[in-house]
């Protein structure tokens, strides 16, 4: 079960934190996935956008546990859901290898179905399914993914 870190609310800024810190595994990620499904609620994100973030957050994760940390039960995952007036930010932190997105090349438009491997679409795809995502990496602090999914215009 994941251990509860802060719940604040910043006035002035009209922010709600809460921090989640879960251990490296894959029977985690339901529990990780229903954390950030609240957090997407309460930011009054619509079906679509919920549904974008659970896979974008479930893909962040299985990569953190497989490629950061090289399997199950090596680490944590930290998980900061930040809701203000624009929408969600979810930050994933983790003391694993370092990532550099930059070495991840870009998917091929028109595959060949023939010839596709495996995997490695899911960079792509959770850039696709957020607003922004961005990655650091800092020896103190580990491997930190941000993303946010902001809220749709309601039009009335």
């Amino acid at each position: 079960m994941g251990r509860l870190v802060d719940n604040k609310l910043c006035p002035m800024c009209e922010e709600i934190s809460q921090t989640h810190t879960f251990p490296g595994r894959f029977a985690s990620l339901s529990e990780i996935s229903a954390f950030v499904t609240r957090a997407a609620r309460e930011a009054g994100l619509d079906d679509n956008a919920i549904c974008a973030v659970q896979l974008a957050v479930d893909e962040a994760c299985s990569n953190i546990i497989e490629h950061a940390y090289g399997g199950e039960d090596i680490g944590e995952i930290e998980c900061t859901c930040r809701i203000d007036t624009e929408g969600l930010t979810i930050v994933l932190r983790d003391h694993g290898r370092p990532f550099d997105p930059t070495l991840v090349p870009q998917p091929d438009p028109h595959p060949d179905i023939k010839y596709c491997a495996v995997g490695g679409l899911g960079l792509h795809f959770m850039r696709k399914m957020m607003d922004e995502i961005r990655f650091e990496f800092t020896p103190d602090a580990g491997n930190i993914l941000t993303m946010i999914k902001r809220r749709n215009p309601r039009i009335e």
